[in-house]
């Protein structure tokens, strides 16, 4: 949003540059703009994202790939996933929130994750690391305030990111 606001007041002052006198109006127009885009970017600065990383080792199959697809086996992965939270800073603590809050809030999840065949949680029966993402933000989204993403690894090289766009 603040670049929609920059860029009707680089185009005001653009117009305005190419020779026409701005009236009053106009100016006071551009004055306010600029204001509310001052304005954004302060608020944007307050804001912090603040994350904590957990580990789980787990076990799984994906029932729902083509027949012959290595997925389909029973095979397991030492998952990484990161939990974000977006805040602003308070002022007199200096952080968005205590990490032990993440921890506390994430530790049953991990428990109820860690050394497990992932296909027996209920709703992990089709256990894909976007179905996982989804699963601990649907379970994460009221105890966390400001959860911003959920980021899930199962190799060092694959995962996915989930912000919780379709809850």
């Amino acid at each position: 949003m603040g670049r929609v606001v920059g860029s009707r007041v680089f185009r005001r002052l653009e117009n305005g540059a190419r020779g026409a006198a701005l009236s009053r109006g106009a100016a006071a127009a551009i004055l306010c703009d600029v204001a509310k885009a001052t304005q954004m970017v302060e608020k944007e600065r307050g804001r912090m994202e603040i994350f904590r990383e957990f580990g789980f080792e787990a076990a799984h199959r994906l029932p729902n790939v083509p027949e012959g697809h290595k997925c389909a086996r029973l095979h397991g992965h030492s998952f990484r996933v990161e939990v974000h939270v977006r805040g602003d800073v308070d002022p007199v603590l200096g952080w968005v929130m205590d990490f032990a809050e993440i921890k506390a809030a994430c530790k049953p999840l991990i428990d109820r994750l860690d050394h497990q065949y992932l296909n027996e949680i209920e709703g992990l029966e089709n256990p894909t690391s976007e179905v996982l993402a989804r699963w601990i933000w649907s379970r994460l989204q009221l105890s966390l305030p400001g959860l911003d993403r959920i980021v899930v690894r199962e190799t060092c090289t694959s995962g996915c990111t989930y912000a919780g766009e379709d809850e």
